[in-house]
């Protein structure tokens, strides 16, 4: 009797697919966090330069 209900347990977890897609939308999310991140960076770099370019015309 515990046989079965083991091997019902077990066979509803293997078939379980949330925690599969749980990860995968994490790492989607990862992904487009890393990309916002670079996007930033780049541009906080290049906007830095230009203000540069404009204090200095200024001066």
């Amino acid at each position: 009797m515990k046989s079965k209900k083991s091997d019902r347990t077990l066979r509803a977890f293997v078939n379980d697919q949330s925690g599969a897609t749980a990860i995968e939308y994490s790492l989607i999310a990862a992904g487009i966090a890393a990309a916002i991140i670079a996007t930033v960076a780049s541009l906080g770099t290049s906007t830095n330069a230009m203000w540069q370019t404009i204090s200095d015309a200024i001066h």
